[in-house]
């Protein structure tokens, strides 16, 4: 069992050891929150890649657009799953997280599903949910 999302010390630590993070649901539009996080996440190090099965094939920041996580998880090695889609959408992305052995599933803020997080926790998923990724980098690292 991970230690709880409310321990800022193993956030630290885990945003520390991160490097590569899939921005599942990354607009290529730059005024859209999943742009802007995806862009900060890149200026201070991380190496973004994107999903967005409307996008496959294009290029996003810089970065090759994927269909799937599943697909993004055979060309790279992906530390954290930042989801920037419904609540209701989240299970398949929790499914494919656990497929890939991903370590941790980051859902953004005003993103829940309970019945997701929990069956990725199960699985040994560590699973942040309703939190800002951009805003808790800045909170424990960029201060």
């Amino acid at each position: 069992m991970h230690p709880s999302s409310e321990n800022p010390e193993y956030l630290l630590q885990l945003l520390v050891a991160s490097r590569v993070i899939a921005v599942v649901g990354l607009s290529p539009k730059a005024h859209r929150a999943s742009y802007t996080v995806a862009a900060y996440l890149q200026q201070q190090g991380y190496r973004i890649i994107p999903v967005n099965p409307r996008e496959a094939g294009k290029r996003i920041l810089g970065e090759l657009c994927y269909a799937s996580l599943t697909e993004a998880s055979l060309e790279h090695k992906i530390d954290i799953v930042d989801c920037f889609r419904n609540a209701e959408d989240i299970p398949p992305i929790a499914d494919e997280t656990i497929a890939a052995g991903i370590p941790c599933l980051w859902m953004q803020s005003g993103i829940i599903n309970q019945e997701a997080a929990e069956k990725a926790r199960r699985a040994g998923i560590y699973v942040i949910m309703d939190q800002c990724l951009k805003i808790e980098l800045m909170r424990l690292i960029c201060r």
